[in-house]
């Protein structure tokens, strides 16, 4: 198994990068939670990582932190959590965000998103109670003002910031409409792509 990469950061594709490791280009896909906190292309960067095989793909999901990946494992142990909602949950909020959430038997927010329905959600907060009793207030990520995010795949790659952020919205389970209108309305000169995630996600909660 796969579990920890440090290498060259190449790509950034939210919220896909490619890390070059000895001159081989690993695929990981992050949380935005986590991916707000990598380097700039061409520095270093180390990932915790989990390796999912299928019948039809490898895929590999990477954490800046041990207990942010403790935290997705657990996730997807849960009934009816698949890697890709469990990616989505924590790119939507941080670690601390989720934490409460299930600690105040808060379901409504996690309805927000994408692909969490009421009864998945209300049986999140079921399962996940005993879960989190083991995990402690260090596990949390320093980027705290996360906004629901939702299940990250490959954007296709785009000419603008405005666009990467409408083709990562897009990603997410977003409809058209509202990426673009999102990011519309929160676009500002020479705001990077991830900022304009940010700020669109948190213009739609």
């Amino acid at each position: 198994m796969i579990g920890r990469l440090n290498g060259t950061l190449l790509e950034k594709q939210p919220p896909e990068i490619l890390l070059d490791v000895a001159g081989i280009g690993y695929e990981v896909q992050m949380p935005m939670t986590c991916f707000y906190e990598l380097p700039n292309i061409g520095e270093q960067a180390a990932v915790y990582t989990h390796f999912v095989v299928r019948e039809d793909a490898q895929l590999l999901f990477g954490f800046n932190h041990k207990k942010e990946r403790a935290l997705f494992r657990e996730l997807i142990k849960a009934n009816g959590v698949g890697p890709k909602l469990g990616l989505a949950i924590l790119s939507g909020m941080s670690a601390e965000q989720f934490i409460q959430c299930v600690n105040n038997e808060d379901a409504t927010t996690l309805v927000k998103i994408p692909g969490v329905g009421k009864k998945t959600a209300e049986r999140l907060v079921l399962e996940m109670k005993d879960r989190l009793k083991d995990f402690g207030h260090d596990l949390l990520t320093p980027y705290s003002d996360s906004t629901i995010l939702e299940p990250m795949q490959n954007p296709t790659v785009a000419d603008t910031p405005a666009d990467d952020a409408i083709a990562a919205l897009l990603a997410l389970g977003y409809k058209p409409a509202q990426a673009q209108k999102a990011v519309k309305n929160v676009s500002q000169p020479n705001m990077s792509t991830e900022a304009l995630i940010k700020e669109a996600l948190k213009s739609m909660m």
